[in-house]
């Protein structure tokens, strides 16, 4: 097996040609070569192979013909990679021994395998050698075809052959500047299983994170903030395309993220998860008033409207915000189309992939784990016995601190047994009517603001209408959050740590 260390990248088919002529500082380059790959990539009728994080493909280059196993690995750089040469286009399973395929083998596998994408690249590879790494550049043109179907490819890797990482990640930085190229986390594969499906660019949702029982919990960060980070990144395009569900995505896994990072706080070095924390808060920012005005205007002025009175006001309000949801999100799909979000890319990989522990920090994830829940549940049971008396901010702070157990009992249900499962489903679920009740809460305060904002603002003609839409706004919204408190009270009164453990 190889474990290939690759970035690859996609840039407008305009700029493609100049990406091999980009002049980079204390590199010196090879001799350059160039090559026709074709490549078919084989699954079952139901993506056996790809439901088990295993790619299988055959590639010809000339009249050589190489057969690949992919599997993912827990992190987003490195993937392992197993290659054997074969005398044809047909994949030979027999081959495949000693690979995670292996365990998949069976006779019945070999007959349902089929083609179902493939890839035609003319590629130009050139040797770029700097400092004491040697790396390779691959820039592809090409297409993915499938079903008489087919759509463009437009990218380049950079592959790292021999040295250190810190280079890759330099070199990669230069690319980006000089030629606005953007760090893509799908493999052709990833790419071509959705074009294959019919597909199109549109919201993407979290991954399920399955961790493995002995790795340490600095290594369970990786698999965790390698998965969080592809599903916030997944969901760049269809924001630049101002899908109000990809913005959701996209904020739902940032808050993903910056809660692993939370709850992995003492295994993380403090200087570099700094800056990193940094860009995940501005990032959000970006997207925050988009999906507030969002949710303003789907699940309280759109009811009113429909309801009926007071129709005329409310009508004035919904134009109102309607104006100002498409100017933010315009202003989302702007920052995830600058350059500050294409540097986060690249930050943020190279410090998932290469950051270290700080020293005698590094435990097993299984104790961690149950420590780490344990902990935080008695700190929000306790904070919850005084509800009633907390402020605003300080029951927002309370959500917050639930929503993170929630999110940590996502990401390590896997470390427990089938048995024990039932008990974290059930403080999951309590836990999530709480945070429920919370957010509602939450929303009700920026509302207010909105619907106050609205009546002050409006013009002569509507002031009146708009002010009484507003008022009933705000009238519904109080008398639900008396409701809304009394569910919270009771869940958190029957709120208990978890009595079972993670399997050693």
């Amino acid at each position: 097996m190889s474990v290939e260390a690759e970035l690859k990248f996609r840039v407008a088919p305009r700029k493609l040609p100049s990406v091999a002529k980009t002049r980079l500082t204390g590199a010196r380059r090879g001799g350059r070569s160039e090559q026709n790959l074709v490549t078919i990539y084989f699954d079952t009728a139901k993506h056996k192979l790809k439901r088990n994080g295993l790619t299988l493909r055959v590639r010809q280059a000339g009249d050589d013909y190489v057969q690949t196993v992919k599997a993912v690995t827990s992190g987003a750089l490195a993937r392992g990679e197993w290659e054997t040469k074969l005398d044809g286009a047909t994949p030979d399973l027999t081959k495949a021994k000693d690979t995670p395929l292996d365990r998949l083998i069976t006779r019945k596998l070999q007959r349902k395998l089929k083609p179902v994408f493939r890839t035609s690249v003319r590629r130009m590879a050139l040797p770029i050698r700097t400092r004491r790494s040697e790396i390779e550049l691959a820039v592809d043109r090409g297409k993915i075809a499938s079903g008489g179907r087919s759509r463009p490819i437009s990218e380049f890797e950079l592959e790292l052959k021999g040295g250190s990482s810190a280079d890759l990640f330099r070199i990669a930085r230069s690319f980006e500047r000089k030629t606005g190229a953007e760090l893509d986390l799908q493999s052709k594969s990833e790419k071509g299983y959705q074009f294959a499906g019919g597909g199109r660019e549109s919201a993407s949702h979290a991954e399920p994170i399955h961790l493995d029982r002995i790795l340490s919990a600095n290594d369970a960060f990786t698999a965790i903030a390698s998965s969080t980070f592809r599903h916030f990144a997944a969901n760049a395009d269809a924001i630049r395309n101002l899908d109000a569900e990809a913005i959701h995505q996209m904020r739902v896994g940032l808050r993903r993220t910056r809660a692993a990072i939370s709850l992995f706080d003492d295994v993380l070095p403090r200087a570099s998860t700094a800056g990193i924390k940094e860009e995940l808060k501005w990032l959000t920012g970006q997207l925050a008033r988009a999906r507030e005005i969002d949710v303003f205007l789907e699940e309280r002025v759109g009811p009113v409207v429909k309801a009926g009175p007071p129709k005329r006001g409310s009508r004035a309000i919904e134009k109102k915000f309607a104006a100002q949801r498409t100017k933010a999100f315009k202003r989302a799909g702007q920052a995830v189309g600058s350059p500050r979000f294409r540097r986060l890319l690249i930050d943020m990989l190279e410090w998932i992939e290469t950051r270290k522990a700080p020293a005698d920090k590094d435990r097993s994830i299984g104790p961690y784990a149950a420590e780490l829940l344990d902990r935080r549940i008695r700190k929000v049971r306790k904070q919850g016995k005084r509800l009633d008396e907390l402020s605003p901010d300080q029951r927002h702070k309370l959500r917050i601190r639930i929503k993170k157990i929630r999110y940590a009992l996502d990401f390590f249900e896997g470390l427990y047994d089938d048995s024990d499962r039932k008990e974290i489903t059930q403080l999951s679920s309590r836990l999530k009517n709480v945070q429920s009740a919370l957010g509602a809460l939450n929303d009700f305060m920026a509302h207010r603001k909105m619907a106050t904002e609205a009546a002050l603002t409006a013009p002569q003609a509507n002031r009146r209408a708009q002010a009484f839409a507003s008022g009933f706004l705000v009238g519904q919204e109080r008398e639900a959050a008396i409701g809304l408190l009394k569910a919270a009270r009771r869940e958190l009164q029957h709120l208990r740590p978890l009595t079972v453990e993670p399997l050693r």
